[in-house]
């Protein structure tokens, strides 16, 4: 007799602050678009939100709440409710003064994955919680695979945020609604510093950023282009000898949160390079898969490298 492979359960993480929307959301996606389509489901909350669910609407569509304390949230406890419950999908509304890294902490029942982290942002408060809860609002950032800013107006800074968003996470998904919780459109063209129809794409030492955030939101424009900039040489542990990043340090949407930005690039002589030279460098555009932004992204093929002077400034932002 065989024994079967364990099934696998999704698990949804909604993160966010108390009050960001996290369970508007479950109750939208859960109750009127159907999202589990009745099967058996566990919706694990691990704090009391402003909006409270009605279990009856809950149970109609075979969804299970169980509200999990601090000193509930153990190993055994889940366990306990996957014997349970056994369900075919878990929705995981996590206390948003928590750190995601505890959630991966405690032994899980068996088939249980987390295929998407959803962020919730109340876009009236980010600032303040991002200057008095830096470390926590990164790491909900950080780890998400979507991050959806709700109850945003017209004041609301959404391309820079967006632009900060995509400096500590390229692969998430940035969207913003309106206080009805209607998406809003920000597509808009923006002027970028240089120009894209040029020979050759001058960057100015500010405008790094710009670049990095416009390349890696829309690299096809940037397949096959010349480009020459100013930049730090970096030369990760694992990279082979004719690989490197040149980039810049960014101030990103948190005031002491720097990031180091910058692109895979292929030169001969990557391996004579130390971390923090100065360099020029000038090459051609590609574009690759990048397993760790599970998608395609921004290559630079250098022709030449040369060693020059720092940049005016240290660090490059994201304003236009």
């Amino acid at each position: 007799m065989f024994n079967k492979e364990p099934k696998e359960i999704p698990v949804y993480v909604f993160m966010g602050f108390l009050g960001s929307g996290k369970t508007t959301f479950s109750i939208d996606t859960l109750l009127r678009q159907g999202f589990t389509e009745s099967t058996p489901t566990l919706l694990l909350a691990f704090e009391d939100g402003e909006v409270e669910y009605d279990t009856s609407e809950l149970e109609k569509e075979n969804i299970h709440l169980e509200i999990i304390s601090d000193e509930e949230f153990t190993s055994e406890k889940l366990l306990e409710l996957g014997r349970q419950y056994n369900p075919e999908n878990v929705i995981v509304e996590y206390n948003g003064m928590w750190e995601l890294d505890r959630l991966f902490s405690v032994k899980v029942p068996q088939g249980w994955t987390v295929v998407q982290v959803i962020s919730f942002v109340d876009a009236t408060t980010f600032d303040v919680y991002v200057n008095n809860m830096k470390k926590i609002m990164m790491d909900q950032l950080r780890n998400a695979d979507m991050i959806i800013f709700n109850r945003c107006d017209e004041n609301t800074k959404t391309a820079e945020y967006r632009r900060s968003i995509r400096a500590v996470n390229r692969r998430a998904q940035v969207i913003f609604e309106d206080k009805e919780g209607n998406p809003l459109n920000t597509a808009d063209e923006v002027v970028l510093p240089y120009d894209l129809d040029k020979d050759v794409i001058e960057l100015g030492e500010e405008d790094f950023g710009l670049f990095y955030i416009d390349a890696a939101d829309n690299p096809d424009r940037y397949v096959g282009k010349k480009i020459k900039f100013k930049a730090q040489a970096h030369r990760p542990s694992n990279y082979k000898d004719d690989e490197f990043v040149p980039g810049r340090f960014a101030m990103t949407c948190c005031a002491d949160d720097i990031a180091f930005i910058g692109f895979k690039t292929y030169y001969k002589g990557a391996k004579t390079l130390n971390d923090r030279d100065w360099i020029i460098v000038e090459g051609t555009i590609g574009k690759e898969f990048y397993p760790e932004f599970q998608g395609e992204g921004p290559v630079i093929h250098a022709d030449t490298v040369s060693l020059t002077g720092p940049a005016a400034d240290d660090l490059v932002y994201f304003n236009y």
